[in-house]
């Protein structure tokens, strides 16, 4: 990532030492699995704890509500929030990936200095 970020004249920034909050989202997430599976699990196999992970997410994903969602499924919210057939597309692709870009690369292109700058 940093070669990738580097030959193209991308700013790297690391979030910095004792400030979650930079990345909130993620930090409250990986908070989630680790108490309720991780902890909780004591993996004895690859094949084991990829099964686990896939259950873990279809809960997370399909049948618990989150309250900052207003109480729906993040699968709910996503189809009730979609902007088109992208959103609701891409959240159901057996892979976890976007069968295509989400977003329609920039005419200019994004090698200005300014183009990936974070506050705080």
């Amino acid at each position: 990532m940093l070669r990738f970020s580097q030959e193209r004249q991308i700013e790297w920034h690391y979030i910095a030492p004792a400030k979650p909050t930079q990345n909130a989202f993620i930090e409250s997430f990986n908070a989630r699995l680790r108490d309720e599976l991780l902890n909780e699990t004591l993996f004895t196999s690859l094949a084991q704890a990829r099964a686990v992970l896939a259950a873990w997410k279809d809960d997370y994903n399909n049948a618990r509500p989150h309250s900052a969602l207003g109480n729906l499924t993040p699968t709910e919210y996503a189809k009730r929030n979609a902007l088109g057939p992208q959103r609701d597309g891409t959240l159901r692709y057996a892979e976890g990936s976007a069968p295509r870009p989400v977003a329609s690369p920039s005419p200019l292109g994004s090698y200005s200095t300014g183009t990936l700058s974070i506050a705080g």
